[in-house]
C-alpha cells in the first residue's frame, strides 16, 4: 500500500510540474537572478520562427536557443527590456513577436474582422429593407380581362 501512495504521489508531482520544465539549458542561463528572471519575461513574448507556436522559452529548436542567447547578451551588455525586444524585432521582424504590436501597418489587419461584420450586417439590414418595400405589381387591365375570361370559362 505505500508503494502505491508513493508512485502515486511521484506521479502528481511529475504531472503538476511538467508544465514548468522549459527548453532553456542551465548554459544558456545568466548568474544573475534578476537578469535571467528579465531575460525569461522576453523570451516568453517571443516566437520561435521554427515552431510558430511555442515561444523562445519553450522551443527546442536550434534558433529558438539562438534567440535566447542573443536576448541574454543584449540583456548583459546593458539593454532595457524594449531595447532588446526592438533589436529582436529589427532583425527577424514583427512575426517574431507572439503578441503582435498595434501600429498603421497592421491597423486593417486588427479592424477587418470588425469591418466584415459591420459590412455584413449592413448588407443584410439593407436587403431585408428593401425587400420589404417591393410590392407585387397589380393586374393591366388587359391581364385582369384575360384572367377573368380564364376564370368563368368552365363555369
Amino acid at each position: 500500500m505505500k508503494t502505491n501512495l508513493t508512485s502515486t504521489a511521484a506521479f502528481l508531482a511529475v504531472f503538476l510540474f511538467a508544465g514548468t520544465a522549459l527548453a532553456v539549458k542551465p548554459s544558456e542561463m545568466l548568474a544573475d537572478p534578476v537578469l535571467e528572471a528579465r531575460a525569461r519575461a522576453i523570451s516568453a513574448e517571443l516566437r520561435c520562427l521554427v515552431c510558430q507556436n511555442q515561444s523562445i522559452d519553450d522551443s527546442d529548436a536550434e534558433l529558438a536557443a539562438d534567440l535566447r542567447v542573443l536576448v541574454r547578451e543584449r540583456l548583459v551588455a546593458g539593454d532595457s527590456d524594449a531595447q532588446a525586444v526592438d533589436f529582436i524585432v529589427a532583425r527577424y521582424g514583427e512575426f517574431v513577436l507572439l503578441k503582435p504590436r498595434f501600429n498603421l501597418r497592421n491597423a486593417l489587419l486588427w479592424g477587418a474582422p470588425i469591418l466584415l461584420l459591420a459590412g455584413g450586417g449592413a448588407f443584410i439590414f439593407f436587403s431585408a429593407r428593401s425587400r420589404r418595400r417591393q410590392e407585387p405589381a397589380g393586374l393591366s387591365s388587359e391581364e385582369e380581362k384575360l384572367l377573368d375570361s380564364i376564370l368563368h370559362k368552365d363555369g
